[in-house]
């Protein structure tokens, strides 16, 4: 695991690994919208309002309310609708607090957050082999990953809620040092 000891602890004590709670995301994201007295429609539009006027494809209102079945959602969604709530992805791991809160970085206008997967690639690479392990080994220790999946990260693919933060887990590291603000 990563050098962590409290990190290491919690994953070693824990019965189940840390994962993101895609069922407290959404409710957290839907008490916010109704709270706020917004219908799916009018989040979707607050959410895409940095995208008004580009060519970019809008997050669409049912993809925001039926996210909470789907066994992965996009990584861009869930990051756009993370920054409209002011929350970091790690506020939503259940488990012990691991992470320092590192808030996900500003967007401009035109601008979408996205993970860095190169960047990802780059920081696995480096754990894998301080660890002595091979892809094959790495992708054993990380449910749902194979290992062309982890490989294919340098090729800058896009990459998935939940699955995401297991990565981050192993790594030991916060989401925002992995996301960029780029162009849509």
């Amino acid at each position: 695991m990563a050098q962590n000891p409290t990190l290491e602890a919690a994953l070693k004590t824990s019965s189940r690994p840390l994962r993101f709670d895609m069922g407290a995301f959404h409710a957290a994201l839907d008490a916010a919208r109704q709270s706020r007295g917004l219908s799916w429609a009018d989040l979707a539009v607050e959410i895409n309002r940095p995208f008004e006027g580009t060519d970019s494809i809008p997050i669409h209102h049912a993809t925001l309310r039926e996210m909470k079945a789907k066994r992965s959602v996009t990584s861009a969604v869930v990051l756009q609708a993370l920054a409209w709530l002011g929350r970091t992805p790690e506020s939503f791991l259940t488990g012990p607090v691991i992470f320092p809160e590192t808030p996900l970085p500003e967007s401009g206008p035109g601008q979408v957050l996205r993970f860095d997967t190169q960047a990802l690639h780059t920081a696995l690479e480096v754990q894998r082999h301080a660890r002595g392990l091979s892809w094959a080994q790495l992708s054993a220790e990380l449910p749902g990953f194979t290992t062309s999946m982890l490989t294919n990260l340098a090729t800058g693919p896009l990459i998935g809620f939940p699955r995401v933060m297991l990565l981050l887990v192993w790594l030991g590291q916060p989401a925002a040092h992995f996301v960029r603000a780029r162009p849509r």
